[in-house]
């Protein structure tokens, strides 16, 4: 029953894509509100099917911690649903992104449309600072950066590799960070299809604050993702050692 579930929802997540990139094409040519807005139900919708056909819900704790106006939000990355949830939650957030992305059919087009942060990741350097400066431009536009610490998707309970940055961002910025903690993985995992019932959480914590060394800083925020995320995971099965 998961399989065919799954499938089931991997057609309507893609005929989504498809149906919103046509039928609502023309906030392209709108302002950026209007943009944001069909990202925003595009998310909706895709939760909707995600809990109806799959049995997976989606609850927000830690409200009280989560930014409102400008920020910067660092997320745990365990799959796609981690992409798609800041537009649910957020007021208005702006990705750090691969490069690629922006070519693909309805995402790429409203990401370009809504200004979010490609990353080459090939350019080294220049990379970095182009991210640095395009992230300072929108916090400027009051919006919520926000920023997979470790770069891509890692399976639950996988030794972390946090990249450099987040911090040089956090540093530009002179600001506090949130940190955002989940079990996406669990439920929607980064590789296959298949989508298990269930409960997924995402965890506003409380920020790290600004002023830190990049090693204080870098340390606080690792602890509390990486912390927040362990303890969201379901408990071992110990049953086989009894």
């Amino acid at each position: 029953m998961t399989t065919v579930r799954s499938l089931v929802f991997t057609t309507w997540l893609y005929l989504s894509m498809a149906i919103f990139a046509v039928g609502l094409s023309p906030a392209l040519l709108m302002p950026h509100r209007a943009a944001m807005t069909v990202i925003r139900w595009w998310a909706k919708f895709v939760l909707f099917g995600l809990r109806w056909i799959c049995g997976v819900r989606v609850e927000f704790r830690g409200l009280e911690h989560r930014p409102a106006g400008p920020a910067l939000v660092a997320a745990k990355h365990q799959g796609m649903l981690d992409v798609i949830i800041p537009f649910v939650v957020l007021d208005d957030p702006c990705m750090v992104m691969k490069k690629e992305l922006m070519v693909l059919p309805f995402f790429g087009w409203f990401a370009w449309k809504t200004r979010m942060i490609p990353v080459d990741r090939s350019a080294g350097s220049k990379a970095l600072k182009d991210m640095v400066r395009t992230a300072r431009e929108r916090v400027q536009q009051g919006r919520q950066v926000v920023i997979f610490p470790e770069g891509t998707r890692t399976e639950p309970g996988a030794v972390p590799d946090y990249k450099p940055g987040v911090a040089a961002i956090y540093r530009d910025l002179d600001g506090p960070c949130w940190p955002v903690a989940t079990n996406s993985g669990v439920h929607w995992p980064a590789h296959g299809f298949r989508r298990y019932p269930g409960t997924v959480a995402f965890e506003f914590l409380a920020p790290v604050p600004a002023g830190l060394k990049r090693p204080e800083f870098m340390s606080q925020l690792e602890g509390k993702i990486e912390g927040a995320s362990a303890a969201l995971l379901p408990a071992p099965d110990l049953t086989h050692l009894s």
